[in-house]
């Protein structure tokens, strides 16, 4: 459910392009050959650095790194969401296909399934700080189809330079100090893996501005505009009560989303911006501030007031 409502979409553009399924297996990264010739040069945080490909073409047969200089930070376990500055390059000639410098840092979850299993591999035990080259065979990334879009054909080795800026493991539920809402707002019970149970005040009419109340302050850092949040989530009617959407019912068990950027209903942007990662926050919403006089049928009419409980686990 959800879709201007709550719509899954990512931080940087790349990031649909690097969730695609391939295939391939192994695990680590293995000793570069191939990129030994490979050099980087120039660069800052505005402009991304010149990657001169040698030789060309440069092909391999398995996903392999070369670490061009090791950050001191903590190694990466190959569970965590990884911010990342990159360029990506076709080793058929050189090419450069995109890059990131200049502009957001992107979000990776190493644990999603959909991920490239180059970036996986090569990511997986590079600290914190580490500039990576990474060299991925086409089983590795983009599979034998290629991808067109970005100019990358089916039988093409594709290189990645990947500055590791930080990495964060999600959290699974809301962690901080408890907050006592007002009794005139609906009871929350939370189950660790279930939808919420929220329990609507008998008699009691719902409030015509949007109201967010915290029923747990995070200690996290606080969620920015233009960032991904991981979030568990369940959204009940007002009226009745009733439970029509939750996280809890994806494979994932939980839901990402770009936030304070229109990707989904404008209360989620304007109550969750701002509040710390490892908040729950409860929010009630009427119609103008959640699918308006359309609603989303057919669980939601026009006229419904919303009741959303959320839990934030990460933000990148």
């Amino acid at each position: 459910m959800l879709k201007r409502r709550i719509r899954a979409v990512s931080a940087a553009a790349l990031l649909g392009v690097l969730a695609l399924t391939a295939c391939g297996d192994g695990d680590g990264a293995s000793k570069s050959t191939a990129l030994d010739q490979t050099t980087v040069s120039g660069g800052s945080a505005t402009e991304a650095p010149k990657v001169e490909v040698k030789p060309k073409p440069l092909k391999v047969t398995e996903t392999q790194t070369r670490v061009l200089k090791e950050g001191d930070g903590a190694t990466v376990k190959g569970s965590e969401i990884v911010s990342l500055k990159y360029v990506l390059l076709n080793g058929k000639d050189g090419s450069q296909l995109d890059s990131n410098f200049g502009k957001e840092n992107l979000g990776l979850s190493l644990g999603d399934t959909n991920l490239l299993p180059g970036l996986k591999k090569g990511l997986t035990n590079q600290k914190i700080g580490s500039r990576v080259l990474v060299a991925m065979p086409p089983k590795d990334a983009f599979g034998t189809q290629g991808n067109p879009n970005i100019k990358v054909g089916g039988d093409d080795t594709v290189i990645f330079l990947l500055d590791v800026v930080s990495a964060t493991t999600p959290l699974k539920g809301a962690e901080g100090k408890a907050v006592t809402p007002p009794k005139d707002l609906p009871a929350v019970k939370m189950a660790e893996g279930k939808a919420a149970t929220i329990t609507i005040p008998r008699g009691q009419k719902p409030p015509t501005t949007t109201v967010g109340q915290l029923l747990v302050e995070g200690k996290g850092a606080e969620v920015k505009a233009g960032q991904t949040i991981r979030v568990t989530y369940t959204g009940a009617l007002w009226k009745d009560g009733k439970n029509f959407d939750s996280s809890a019912n994806a494979p994932e068990g939980y839901f990402e989303t770009v936030i304070g950027q229109k990707q989904v209903i404008s209360a989620w942007d304007t109550q969750l911006v701002g509040k710390k990662v490892g908040s729950r926050v409860l929010m009630v919403v009427p119609p103008k501030d959640g699918y308006g006089a359309a609603g989303s049928p057919p669980k939601i009419s026009g006229t419904d007031t919303l009741v959303f409980v959320v839990d934030i686990l990460a933000a990148y």
